[in-house]
């Protein structure tokens, strides 16, 4: 739960920064952060999946994986999901409500929350989501300057969120064996990878289409280790 504390504890910092600020953080300024921070997720992504014992595993469960997860359409479901909520709940007029769904938006739906999260249950690793809480704290600094407070309260379902897949990844992880969890720690290692990528507006990789690959890696160290 380290990684989800630090990244709440971020936000509401962030927020409260913002709204002290009131628009005046520069774009060039975010813009350079963020590459930073990408590079840094290329960095910790490659050290994860260097850890791998038998490359193929990550090899197989990264294409099965791909091709379930391209089939269901995840990355598409997760942001037809925040439209859906964005639309739902946040008005022009209101700009309270706009922020808070903005951010929380922002904050949760994404494959580094997931990832990060179970790193932090299944190996006590925060790692990841000491990388988030960096990203999510210099946006939250930006979403509040210019819509105010309602960032703020973000906090409270990544704290839920995150807190929730944590414990049950804590859960999970009693079940799995040492070579489990590590090919599903250098898969997963890929995919923050390619978020890096992303960050660094390399390419445009579908990182929650790939998902699915951090199970078929337990399910292919259980069968081939």
């Amino acid at each position: 739960m380290r990684g989800t504390i630090v990244n709440v504890i971020a936000v509401v910092a962030g927020s409260l920064l913002g709204v002290f600020l009131k628009g005046r953080f520069p774009e060039k300024v975010k813009e350079i952060i963020m590459q930073g921070l990408g590079l840094a997720s290329c960095l910790i992504g490659i050290q994860m999946a260097l850890e791998s014992k038998n490359i193929l595993i990550v090899i197989f469960s990264l294409v099965i994986g791909g091709i379930c997860g391209e089939l269901i359409g995840i990355e598409k479901k997760l942001n037809g999901a925040g439209a859906y909520i964005q639309r739902k709940l946040a008005r022009e007029d209101d700009l309270f409500i706009q922020g808070f769904v903005q951010a929380t938006l922002v904050f949760c739906i994404g494959a580094m929350a997931i990832m990060g999260s179970i790193q932090d249950g299944i190996n006590n690793d925060p790692t990841i989501l000491y990388n988030k809480s960096i990203m999510d704290g210099f946006a939250s600094i930006a979403f509040a300057a210019s819509t105010g407070v309602g960032v703020l309260f973000s906090a409270i379902p990544v704290l839920l969120y995150q807190g929730g897949i944590t414990l049950l990844a804590s859960i999970v992880a009693r079940f799995l064996s040492e070579a489990m969890i590590l090919e599903m720690t250098a898969t997963g290692g890929l995919l923050i990878f390619a978020i890096g990528l992303n960050l660094l507006k390399i390419g445009k990789v579908k990182v929650g289409n790939l998902l699915p690959s951090l199970l078929f890696a337990i399910l292919f160290s259980a069968f081939i280790l």
